[in-house]
C-alpha cells in the first residue's frame, strides 16, 4: 500500500517542526520504526500510568527522548518532502510486529498479531470478501441480498457486498444515509468512542476535526462511505420494512417494506439486518402530555425548528444523551428543569468538546501512515487485557459499594471528581452519586469544565428526583402536587434497546415467529448474528454484541459482516442454498455466554437500565473476551484457515472449545 502527500510540498521547515510537537512520540517512535528501522528508537525508557483505574499507558519518561524522537519525524517528514513526496512503502511486513509493539509500549501477543494487523487498517477491505480467484465463483449473479438499514452496518455490509460482486439492495426507512447519526441531531450529540476508532478500516483516513467527534462530522462521515463505494443507485430512501418472511419451497425471503408510493415486496436469498438496536426511541407514558400547549420531542427526533431562546424547558432523562443536550441548551433557555430518575457515574475527557489542534490534522494528511498508528494506539488501549478488569466481579471482594479492587479505584476516582464539583453543594453531591457500582451502565464521558456537574450549579438550572406525576397544559406536575411551569419538553429518554428487530414481523422456517424463539427470556442469537430456523438471516448488530471491552460497535459490525459474507461465501462456492445455525449450538454458545455474564458489573441489582431486559439477563452485552469473538466470527465456511482452531490465548480455551462456528459443525447447510 502506498499513498502520496503533494499538500507537504508547500509546507516550509517551520511548519513541520510546529506540527511534529503536536504529535503522540509513542505513535511517531513506532511508525519510524516500521518505515526506516531506525535501532535508535528502542532503546527508550517508559513510563508507565494507569488511566481510568484500570488501562495501562505507556509514554516516553524522559523528555529529551521525546524531543529526540520529534527531532527524528521532522527530519523524515523534511527528506520525504524534499524528495517529492510521492508514494511511499509502508516497509517490510515482518517489522510490523516490533514496529506496533514500541508504539503499544509493551509486546504485542504475536499469536494476536492478525488482529492488530487488522485494526492497523493498512489493508482497507481486511474485513471484506475476497475470492480466491479474484472473480465470484459461476452463479454469484443468480444470489441477491437484502440489506435493511443505511447506517454504520448497513452501509458496511453494502460497500463490502458490492466490492465482492454480490447483487444487493438496501432499504432504509429515513430519508437519508447515517442510521442513528442521522436521527440524533439534538444539541450536543456527539460520539463517546474515539473518533480514530469509530471508523471502518477503510475509513482511517477520514479527516477527524475532533478526538469526539459531533454529530454532523459523524453524519458526514457516513455518506462519505455511500459515495466513495457509489452504493446511493442500490438504497431505497424512505422505505420501512415490516416483514421478512421465509419461502419454504423456493428458499428464500419475501421482504415486504412501505415506501412512498404504498406497500412492495422484494425476494432475496439472504438478508442482512443492520437496524441496530438503539433506533426506535423509548416514548414513555406520560399522563396529560397531550394536553400540553407547548411542544414535546424526543432527543432522536429533535425538530429542526425548535428555538429553545427564552424558554423554560423540561428535560426528562438522564443518560448519555441528557448529559450531553443540558450544557447545550442553558445558554439560551429562560430556565432549564432537569428530571432524574438516577444518577450516572460520569467519566471525565480532557479536551472531549475541543477540536484537534490544525497541526494535528495537518500531520494526519502530510505524515505516511500515522493515522494508522494513532488508530492501533488508540485501540490497543482498549484491549481486553486493559479494560475487561473493570467489568468484572470478584466474589472475594469485600466492599459496600464497589465489586472489585480496581472497580473501587475507578469509583474513588469519580467521586474526587464529584467532591471537586459539588463539593459545595451536599445536596447535589448526594443527588448525583449512584448507588451501583461504576461500570454497570454505560459510561457517561463529559468534558472537564462543560459538564451537567458545571450546569446544576447555575441559578438558572434545577434538578428533580422526585418523578413526574402527570403533565397539564403548561407544567410539569411532581408527585407532590408541586408545579414547574414550562414552554419545551424534552423526553431523553433512550431507545427500547430490547426490542430486537420490533417492530418488524419475522417468520423462518415453518412460519415460526421470532417471539416464538425468544419467548424464554428475551432476545438471543448465535455469535450475535444468526437463528436457529431462520436460514441466511444474518444481524450485524443483534443480540448480545455490545461489547464492552476491546472492540467497538464498529469492530464488531464489521465482524458479523464478515461472518455473513464468508457464509454466503461459502455457499456460492460449495453451491449450497442455505445455511443457519443448529438449535444445539444456539443455546451451548449462550450457555457460554450466560455464564461469563454471571461476573460482570452490569448485573449488579442495584443498576437499572437497558443493560439488563425485563428477564433479568442481557440481550444487549457481550461479556466475553473480543478476542475470542474475533476468532469466532472470522471464517465460517473453512475459506481462510485450516480446519485446526487458530491459537490462542490458553486461559481462553475453555470457551473457545465450546463453540464452532464452522459449516458442517455448529451451522448447517443446505
Amino acid at each position: 500500500m502506498t499513498r502520496g502527500r503533494p499538500e507537504l510540498l508547500e509546507a516550509g521547515d517551520e511548519t513541520i517542526d510546529d506540527a511534529v510537537r503536536h504529535a503522540d512520540p509513542m505513535v511517531l517512535r513506532g511508525l519510524l520504526y516500521q518505515l526506516t528501522g531506525d535501532e535508535e528508537l528502542v532503546d527508550v525508557p517508559l513510563a508507565m500510568t494507569v488511566v481510568g483505574g484500570c488501562r495501562e499507558m505507556y509514554r516516553i519518561a524522559e523528555r529529551s527522548d521525546v524531543e529526540r524522537i520529534r527531532a527524528k519525524a521532522a527530519a523524515f517528514l523534511r527528506e520525504y518532502r524534499d524528495s517529492g513526496a510521492g508514494d511511499l512503502p509502508i516497509g517490510p511486513r515482518e517489522r510490523l510486529h516490533r514496529s506496533l509493539s514500541l508504539t503499544a509500549g509493551v509486546e504485542v501477543d504475536p499469536r494476536e498479531l492478525e488482529l492488530w494487523v487488522e485494526e492497523l487498517a493498512l489493508d482497507p477491505l481486511a474485513r471484506g470478501l475476497r475470492w480466491p480467484e479474484g472473480t465470484p465463483p459461476e452463479g454469484t449473479a443468480d444470489f441477491s441480498v437484502l440489506v435493511i438499514g443505511a447506517g454504520m452496518g448497513g452501509l458496511n455490509a453494502a460497500a463490502l457486498l458490492k466490492q465482492a460482486g454480490i447483487a444487493f439492495t438496501v432499504l432504509e426507512k429515513n430519508s437519508a444515509v447515517g442510521g442513528t447519526w442521522y436521527e440524533n441531531r439534538y444539541p450536543g450529540a456527539r460520539v463517546d468512542s474515539p473518533s480514530r476508532v469509530y471508523t471502518h478500516v477503510y475509513g482511517v483516513d477520514f479527516p477527524h476535526p475532533y478526538p469526539y467527534c459531533p454529530q454532523e462530522v459523524n453524519e458526514g462521515y457516513f455518506n462519505w462511505v455511500a459515495d466513495t463505494f457509489d452504493l446511493r443507485d442500490a438504497i431505497r430512501l424512505h422505505t420501512e420494512v415490516t416483514s421478512i418472511v421465509w419461502d419454504d419451497a423456493e428458499q428464500v425471503w419475501e421482504v415486504t417494506a412501505e415506501d412512498l408510493d404504498g406497500t412492495r415486496t422484494w425476494r432475496a436469498n439472504a438478508v442482512i439486518s443492520a437496524v441496530g438496536f438503539l433506533s426506535r426511541p423509548n416514548i414513555p407514558k406520560l399522563p396529560g402530555i397531550e394536553q400540553f400547549r407547548g411542544r414535546w420531542c424526543h432527543t432522536a427526533r429533535w425538530p429542526a425548528d425548535l428555538d429553545l431562546t427564552g424558554a423554560r424547558v423540561a428535560v426528562i432523562g438522564t443518560g448519555c444523551t441528557g448529559y450531553q443536550l443540558i450544557p447545550e441548551i442553558v445558554a439560551d433557555a429562560e430556565h432549564v428543569y432537569v428530571f432524574q430518575r438516577s444518577p450516572n457515574w460520569i467519566y471525565h475527557a480532557p479536551g472531549y468538546l475541543d477540536p484537534y489542534p490544525d497541526q494535528v490534522t495537518w500531520l494526519d494528511r502530510n505524515l505516511p501512515y500515522l493515522t494508522n498508528f494513532s488508530r492501533f494506539s488508540v485501540s490497543y488501549m482498549q484491549r481486553p487485557q486493559n479494560t475487561l478488569t473493570a467489568l468484572l466481579v470478584d466474589p472475594d471482594f469485600a466492599d459496600e459499594h464497589a465489586v472489585s479492587a480496581v472497580n473501587k479505584a475507578i469509583r474513588d476516582e469519580r467521586m474526587a471528581f464529584l467532591r471537586k464539583k459539588l463539593g459545595s453543594r451536599p445536596d447535589l453531591l448526594e443527588a448525583m452519586t449512584p448507588t451501583a457500582p461504576p461500570m454497570s451502565a454505560r459510561p457517561v464521558l463529559v468534558d472537564q469544565d462543560h459538564s451537567i456537574l458545571d450546569m446544576l450549579l447555575r441559578d438558572d438550572v434545577t434538578l428533580e428526583t422526585r418523578g413526574v406525576r402527570r403533565v397539564t397544559e403548561d407544567a410539569v406536575e411532581l408527585p407532590d402536587g408541586t408545579r414547574h411551569e414550562v414552554d419545551v419538553i424534552v423526553l431523553a429518554t433512550g431507545f427500547r434497546a430490547n426490542d430486537f428487530l420490533w417492530p418488524m414481523e419475522v417468520r423462518g422456517r415453518g412460519g415460526r415467529r421470532i417471539e416464538e424463539l425468544w419467548a424464554k427470556d428475551g432476545a438471543r442469537a448465535y455469535l450475535g448474528s444468526m437463528l436457529p430456523g431462520f436460514p441466511n438471516f444474518f444481524m450485524v448488530y443483534g443480540p448480545n454484541t455490545n461489547t464492552l471491552s476491546g472492540m467497538q460497535v464498529v469492530d464488531m459490525e464489521e465482524l458479523t459482516t464478515r461472518f455473513a459474507l464468508e457464509s454466503i461465501a461459502g455457499l456460492l462456492e460449495q453451491r449450497r442454498r442455505s445455511v443457519e445455525v443448529t438449535e444445539d449450538a444456539y443455546w451451548r454458545f449462550n450457555g457460554v455466554l450466560d455464564a461469563a455474564e454471571q461476573f460482570m458489573t452490569y448485573m449488579d441489582p442495584r443498576q437499572s437500565n437497558y443493560y439488563q431486559n425485563d428477564f433479568g439477563r442481557s440481550a444487549a452485552n457481550n461479556p466475553l473476551d473480543t478476542r475470542l469473538l474475533w476468532n469466532w466470527l472470522r471464517d465460517p465456511a473453512g475459506r481462510r484457515t485450516a480446519d485446526a482452531p487458530l491459537e490462542i490465548d490458553e486461559t481462553l480455551l475453555d470457551q473457545y472449545d465450546a463453540v464452532h462456528p464452522r459449516f458442517g459443525a455448529d451451522l448447517v447447510v443446505e
